[in-house]
């Protein structure tokens, strides 16, 4: 075969990637003439012998099937005689056919005597989809058809892995211990900086954010190292990625080694819980009737063994109540978890029912589900272990409208609010579990229109008080909402104008401690999302999308603007988890500026980074500090005697750059000087060459040189025509 070269990007596998990001194309350069086909000899396996990015990590034996994964094997049938074959075959049909559809001649029971004689108790059943088979085994394992005969099923595919067990026991190779890399290395930076990661076509990147350098500092690059998105733990521990065989997580500081793989085809989505304890996979699969919905699994694993805890399957139409988002109709996330880092319950919402599950056992709360009629959606609270649940109207408007607070496990009910003429609602706890804000939107007496107000739950505070808030304007349109973290303000974009208004409330203030306070209205604003710094006190208003991205950083304790700025077509607006730095940016829903921006707290633009085909940027979460709330109080009362030993670090990092831009400028000096010298060289080399062109002339100065005209002419172009002179006769 002749020489070719082929420039080729890998296949990725079908992803969640968006969807303007293109699928690779193949560039060859070969000249087909010289090619003999018949000579090509393809590489054996099903990969050509090219191993994926990610089993070069790491050569591991996994279970997979053998092309029988649609087929169980139903034991512990009754033995009847051939004039009883076909009315079992119908009872076994009957049974089996409600979970799936079985293909033709897929149902099969050996009969003795060359398949004359009676059965031998047992069946093979085929299915059109391995999910349909899993299921029929989860669902029917033990079934109990009468007194002696109780199912026992398995997947055809199983008998062959537990026969390849061998008979005597082999001990385990023990493999030399290597230490791993400290997973909260990267909490000890000198320089206090942060990480994030951002994706960009099929490529991931992990950058410290280095505001000194007015750059990010590259940590580590990826190719194709998830197939849809990456997701970081809530802590910060993990980076998890997401594959077609399930999802992995990765940790460290610098080399991001592979800790765990957790195995769930075609995984979807996943959502760890707060303490990282957990972490639940989500998969949809097509059914095999067009009728029917699609088969939702999610599994709950253990993060650091990877073991699955529970799993639960169902329709879609079984995981879409409450909620909004997700895929396939489900609300998502599915399951919900207390507040706190305990990881101690979690529930999801059902038909009339509220499901809360104890993380010690895997299974519900007192072995029965929290029975509410037609609830709509439910919160827990940020650090307790309180529900707070919304029940719309009953019997056609006899019956209110409620919010409660419900207190786990005891199913105490702590407080309930009813609603009257009630549209929506909606609920939003402030970080700390000290305040909850219901958003209502009421009828008017017409019935044609609707207006909002707030109820505002003191959670903390002894019964529970409840203040109502109204608008000046109560038809104003409510654009966005948003709690102070750690504090005890909101701020609220509300009007139907373009430029909306921005109020901002204090559930306390120094002349009105218990009842809410309006702290200022500021008119005509740019804005429609609000991002409050995770620390509190300053707040960017944004104004996404159609606004164009326009930004305002504002200082709440002083109430004024701190600095205006703008990022054309800006998504997305994140903080940093100390509160110093924002990034903005422009994802690929734009076909053009993708990239992202970092602004100091204050508004001051510090650097920029275009990345073609950006779609995501996430900034590594912290852990909780471990300093005691006296602790902080002391440093921010004492910062300027803890900041001089970073203003001091801040000086020998300009001086040292100063003097690192010096020596480069000095280094482009000597090459320009150097440059210079050898064009001298080479004119010097040159001169008899030029004088003879110069009919031996030896000056090249152009003073000494004799200027001579010479006029040409040059006829450009020849036209005949014909002029009448008026003496034609007629």
């Amino acid at each position: 075969m002749a020489d070719a070269q082929v420039e080729q990007m890998p296949a990725a596998p079908h992803t969640l990637a968006p969807d303007n990001v293109p699928e690779p194309r193949v560039q060859v350069n070969i000249d087909w003439s010289q090619v003999d086909l018949d000579s090509i000899e393809l590489p054996e396996g099903e990969d050509f012998g090219i191993l994926s990015d990610d089993d070069q990590e790491e050569e591991e034996i996994l279970e997979t099937n053998t092309g029988f994964g649609n087929i169980v094997v139903v034991d512990n049938l009754p033995v009847v005689a051939p004039e009883k074959y076909e009315k079992l075959e119908g009872v076994i049909r009957k049974i089996f056919g409600q979970i799936g559809v079985i293909r033709e001649r897929g149902l099969w029971m050996p009969r003795e005597d060359g398949g004359e004689g009676k059965t031998k108790g047992y069946a093979f059943i085929e299915y059109t989809t391995p999910q349909e088979a899993q299921t029929a085994k989860e669902q029917t394992n033990g079934y109990k058809l009468d007194k002696s005969h109780v199912f026992a099923v398995n997947m055809f595919d199983d008998f062959e892995k537990y026969m390849k067990v061998p008979d005597e026991w082999v001990p385990p190779e023990i493999k030399p211990y290597t230490p791993a890399e400290n997973m909260l290395a990267w909490l000890t930076d000198d320089r206090g900086r942060d990480q994030f990661v951002i994706r960009f076509g099929f490529d991931t990147e992990v950058f410290w954010n280095d505001a000194r350098l007015g750059k990010p500092d590259p940590v580590y690059h990826r190719s194709f190292w998830t197939e849809s998105f990456v997701q970081w733990s809530p802590l910060g521990t993990y980076l998890a990625t997401i594959h077609r065989q399930g999802a992995a997580i990765w940790g460290g500081g610098q080399t991001f080694n592979r800790l765990t793989r957790y195995i769930h085809p075609q995984v979807q989505l996943i959502d760890f819980s707060p303490g990282e304890k957990y972490l639940v996979t989500y998969s949809s699969h097509e059914p095999s009737n067009p009728r029917d919905t699609q088969r939702v699994t999610l599994n709950i694993f253990d993060v650091r063994s990877g073991k699955v805890l529970r799993e639960f399957k169902g329709s879609a139409d079984d995981f879409a109540t409450g909620g909004t988002g997700g895929v396939a109709g489900v609300s998502w996330p599915v399951f919900r978890w207390a507040g706190g880092r305990e990881d101690k319950y979690f529930a999801r919402i059902g038909k009339n029912a509220i499901s809360v599950y104890e993380t010690e056992t895997m299974s519900l709360l007192d072995k029965k589900s929290l029975k509410v009629d037609n609830v709509m959606e439910f919160m827990w609270s940020p650090t307790d272990s309180i529900l707070s649940l919304f029940v719309p109207e009953g019997g056609g408007g006899n019956q209110p409208a409620r919010v409660s607070l419900i207190s786990i496990p005891s199913r105490e009910e702590l407080r309930q609010k009813n609603l009257f003429s009630v549209s929506d609602c909606k609920m939003y706890w402030q970080s700390s579990g000290e305040y909850l804000a219901v958003k209502v939107d009421r009828y008017t007496k017409t019935k044609k229109s609707t207006y909002t107000g707030f109820e505002l739950f003191r959670v903390k505070e002894r019964d529970i008080p409840i203040e109502v808030l109204e608008l000046e304007n109560k038809n104003d349109k409510i654009v966005a909402f948003a709690w102070e973290p750690k504090g005890h303000r909101f701020a609220i974009i509300h009007g139907d104008g373009p430029r909306p208004d921005i109020s901002i409330y204090s559930m306390r203030s120094p002349t009105n401690v218990g009842r809410v306070t309006k702290l200022v209205t500021l008119k005509g604003k740019q804005a429609n999302a609000l991002y409050w710094s995770p620390i509190g006190k300053f707040i960017v208003f944004a104004g996404l999308k159609a606004y164009n991205g326009q930004l305002e950083f504002y200082n709440v304790d002083e109430l004024e603007t701190m600095a205006s700025g703008e990022h054309f077509m800006a998504t997305d607006v994140d903080w940093d988890p100390t509160g110093r730095f924002v990034a903005t940016s422009v994802t690929s829903v734009h076909q053009m500026e993708n990239g992202f921006n970092i602004w100091s707290f204050h508004g001051k633009l510090l650097y920029r980074l275009p990345r073609d085909k950006f779609f995501q940027f996430l900034w590594r979460p912290r852990p909780p500090s471990l300093l005691a709330a006296e602790d902080e109080a002391e440093i921010s009362k004492n910062l300027r005697k803890y900041s001089k030993k970073y203003e001091i670090e801040d000086a020998e990092q300009y001086n040292l750059s100063s003097a690192q831009d010096l020596e480069h400028r000095r280094k482009l000096i000597d090459e320009w000087k150097s440059w210079v010298a050898r064009w001298k060289q080479m004119h010097e080399e040159e001169k008899a060459f030029r004088e003879d062109l110069r009919d031996g002339e030896p000056s090249e100065d152009e003073e000494d040189l004799e200027t001579e005209e010479v006029e040409v002419e040059e006829i450009m172009k020849v036209e005949e025509e014909v002029i009448s002179y008026g003496f034609e006769q007629e």
